[in-house]
């Protein structure tokens, strides 16, 4: 009975012992960002929380469901405050965000940027598009539908990194084409309201002031783009999006809009998952974030998750990809 007794505390103790140990790995991992509500973001989510359950952690999603940096600054500060295993975070003003993303660093707190980087602060390292190279993407295509001459307005959020460098890989391609000008970059805050009323605008321009393509660089903004010109039926203007979003997708499929530069943001949420754990796990503290110098690196500086240009041609091949997510 004895023997008996012990063996059961052994066992007792043992399970302690184990439970005490898969609670110190399952860390808690944030996901921070603006504009949540937007299918993009859903999909970002979609990838984190994948990667979270199948790495036995825990997985929160915070920030702004619209474009609101200080709401996401906070949400970010409130998320280190928690001290959670790490925080993957897509930055809305690169300046605004630095001094914070040291502090957490510094704290102990890894922070990996995802989608739109903060290149000067000491966030890790960076996971998303080569949004220059996206830029150079859709502005041969621009070039290619326009032969090379024409007005082209761009709807974007200044200020917003990914953007402008979506924005100067247009302007590269632009640029080799004198006939071709760029009339606006027009701020839509992320709504797309904005979008939609400023078309409006822009359609009534006529002669040497006739925009002859508009250019979505964010998600929200080509559909919008697109009921105009489907309710105008302004069949001679070219429609580029960004993204991949349902509506984008139908749109390319009914004409409207002529393309769109996709981007893999369920691949960036779970990688930023998967990173950031591995990171928790075995990254020594301070962290070493000079990685752009060391050449014996544990770690990347940059993971690039790749660009494709959607057409009429490929669009389906987007449309069962979806359907198939959602099963």
């Amino acid at each position: 009975m004895v023997r008996l007794k012990s063996a059961l505390a052994l066992a007792s103790l043992t399970t302690a012992i184990l439970t005490l140990t898969a609670c110190q790995h399952a860390g808690t991992y944030y996901l921070i960002s603006n504009n949540l509500k937007l299918p993009y973001w859903q999909t970002v989510n979609a990838g984190f929380t994948k990667a979270a359950t199948e790495y036995g952690v825990n997985a929160r999603l915070e920030g702004p469901d619209d474009y609101n940096a200080p709401a996401e600054l906070e949400a970010f500060r409130k998320a280190v405050a928690a001290k959670p295993a790490g925080i993957l975070i897509s930055v809305a003003d690169a300046m605004t965000f630095r001094e914070d993303i040291v502090n957490a660093v510094e704290a102990g707190v890894p922070v990996i940027t995802v989608d739109s980087d903060a290149p000067t602060s000491a966030r890790l390292f960076f996971i998303g598009t080569n949004n220059s190279a996206a830029g150079r993407l859709g502005g041969q295509r621009l070039v290619d539908k326009l032969k090379g001459k024409g007005n082209v307005v761009f709807y974007s959020i200044p200020g917003q990194p990914n953007l402008d460098e979506r924005l100067r890989g247009y302007k590269d391609v632009i640029a080799e084409h004198p006939q071709m000008k760029v009339v606006d970059v027009l701020n839509v805050k992320g709504d797309p309201g904005i979008a939609f009323d400023h078309t409006r605008q822009y359609l009534a321009k006529t002669g040497a002031d006739k925009v002859d393509a508009f250019v979505a660089l964010e998600s929200s903004s080509a559909a919008a783009i697109g009921d105009v010109l489907k309710r105008e039926h302004a069949t001679d203007r070219l429609l580029i999006g960004m993204d991949v979003g349902p509506d984008t997708l139908n749109l390319i499929k009914d004409g409207t809009i002529d393309s769109t530069v996709s981007q893999k943001p369920f691949t960036m949420g779970f990688v930023g998952l998967v990173m950031l754990d591995e990171i928790h796990r075995h990254q020594p503290k301070p962290f070493q974030n000079n990685y752009v110098v060391d050449s014996f690196s544990r770690y990347p500086t940059f993971v690039d998750t790749g660009t494709a240009l959607v057409t009429k041609d490929n669009v389906d091949v987007y449309l069962e990809s979806a359907a198939k997510a959602k099963q």
